[in-house]
C-alpha cells in the first residue's frame, strides 16, 4: 500500500494548523487585541489563546516532522530534491523556535499573568510576538519551498 498520499495529507494539514494559526494570531488577533484591550485583559487573553494554540502545535509539529521524514526516507535523502532538504531545515528551525518560546517567554508570560505583573507580562508577550514573526516567516518560506521549490531543484 502506498502511504505517500496519507503522509502528504498529514503533512499539509499539520502545516495548515501551525502556520495558519500563527498567521491568524499575528495578523488578525494581535492588532485588534492591542487596540481594544487594556494590558491586564490583553495579557490574560494571550496567555489563554497561546495555551490552547500550543496544544495544537504540540500535535502538529511532531506530526509534520514525522510525515516529512517518512516521505524523505521513502525516496532516500540522496534522491530527494534540494527543496525537500531546505524544508526539513526550515521545519527544524521552526520547531527549535517553538520549543524556545514555550520554555522561556511563554512560561514568563504565564507567571506574570498569574502574579498580575503586567509590565513583565508585556515584555514576555513582546518576545513571543518577535519569535512568532520569525516562525511565521519561516513557515511561509517553507510553504513557498513546498509549492515552488521545484524551480530551484
Amino acid at each position: 500500500m502506498d502511504l505517500f498520499p496519507l503522509l502528504l495529507l498529514l503533512h499539509v494539514v499539520s502545516a495548515t494548523i501551525w502556520v495558519g494559526g500563527m498567521f491568524f494570531a499575528y495578523v488578525c488577533l494581535r492588532p485588534v487585541a492591542a487596540t481594544q484591550l487594556a494590558p491586564p485583559e490583553r495579557l490574560r487573553l494571550w496567555s489563554a489563546v497561546l495555551q490552547r494554540f500550543f496544544l495544537w502545535v504540540w500535535l502538529a509539529a511532531p506530526l509534520q516532522l514525522a510525515s516529512g521524514l517518512a516521505m524523505l526516507l521513502a525516496i532516500g535523502f540522496r534522491n530527494a530534491p534540494l527543496h525537500w532538504h531546505l524544508m526539513l531545515l526550515t521545519g527544524c528551525l521552526m520547531i527549535a523556535i517553538f520549543l524556545w518560546v514555550v520554555a522561556q517567554p511563554y512560561r514568563a508570560l504565564r507567571r506574570a499573568v498569574a502574579a498580575q505583573q503586567w509590565a513583565a507580562g508585556g515584555a514576555a508577550l513582546g518576545r513571543i510576538r518577535q519569535l512568532v514573526a520569525v516562525n511565521l516567516a519561516l513557515g511561509l518560506l517553507t510553504i513557498a519551498l513546498a509549492t515552488a521549490g521545484r524551480l530551484i531543484s
